[in-house]
């Protein structure tokens, strides 16, 4: 054992290894990965949800229960099963802007609240065209503008990067 201390130290880090931290991924691939995990979820939801809405039309008489789980189900099979379209037509539509995985799964639940409420609407005879009309307009104001502000903060966030990078 050596009387001064940096014999003892050298040989200590000598077995130390440094590991550098792993590259970040790009925030293309990031958003990648995340809109293609929503579209495998949106294939399940939309799976088992029509699945199970066949079960339960076929089958089981109209009770309050199996009226709440209809449309339940009614919502998550169309929420799966828009997710696909939506996301094709933010693909085509939306390329300066790509939009996170949360934002396809929003807009696929747009698609079926409108739907759920549409049906709930139709069950009490209260539904007409101008009534589905304004209901899906309201919708698509609200989705436009959470999308203006979700825009907005996005270029906000590349100007102050651009900022960064000059400075």
């Amino acid at each position: 054992m050596p009387t001064d201390g940096a014999p003892a130290i050298m040989g200590c880090m000598a077995t130390t290894t440094i590991s550098t931290p792993a590259p970040k991924p790009s925030p293309r691939k990031r958003l990648q990965a995340d809109r293609n995990g929503v579209l495998v979820a949106a294939g399940i939801m939309a799976g088992i949800g029509w699945a199970l809405l066949y079960r339960l039309v076929d089958g089981s008489p109209p009770l309050a229960l199996q009226r709440w789980l209809f449309f339940i189900l009614l919502y998550m099979a169309i929420t799966g099963t828009a997710l696909p379209f939506i996301w094709y037509l933010n693909q085509r539509f939306s390329r300066r802007y790509p939009v996170t995985g949360g934002t396809l799964l929003r807009q696929g639940m747009w698609c079926g609240l409108f739907t759920v409420t549409a049906a709930w609407l139709q069950m009490t005879r209260a539904l007409n065209g101008p009534t589905a009309f304004l209901l899906a307009l309201s919708m698509i104001a609200i989705e436009t503008f959470l999308r203006y502000r979700e825009r907005a903060q996005a270029q906000a966030y590349s100007e102050s990067i651009a900022r960064q990078k000059h400075s």
